[in-house]
């Protein structure tokens, strides 16, 4: 049984496009706290969220391609200093990192229908 704490354990990881389309709306709705009751207490916060996201992008890393893997995982990074620097919802930043939520989700949604891999021409 894994440790308290391991972040391996059992936390929800987004593990194909329409995976990571659906957990962005999901972060959409409970950001910047990042906490509902759709998962147990304990795979709720941004370290987790931001955790399953990004192992969810590299879940589907072959299937964007690389360049596109490195774009959203630098954008995942700022959208979580984002809601770090406003974790009440308070000065704006929220905002920017809802905005991020959005572009991300368009680049996802963008490459659903793609056979080919991004980045690879």
């Amino acid at each position: 049984m894994p440790a308290i704490g391991d972040r391996k354990k059992s936390h929800y990881v987004p593990k194909d496009l329409d995976s990571i389309y659906n957990f962005l709306g999901w972060m959409m709705l409970y950001a910047p706290e990042f906490r509902s009751d759709t998962f147990s207490a304990s795979e709720q916060g941004i370290d987790i969220t931001f955790f399953g996201l990004n192992e969810g992008l590299k879940q589907v890393r072959s299937q964007i391609g690389e360049k596109t893997y490195l774009q959203l995982v630098e954008m995942s990074q700022r959208m979580r200093a984002h809601f770090e620097a406003d974790p009440e919802d308070k000065n704006g930043e929220c905002k920017k990192g809802r905005t991020l939520i959005e572009d991300i989700s368009d680049i996802i949604e963008s490459s659903l229908g793609r056979t080919a891999p991004r980045g690879t021409i």
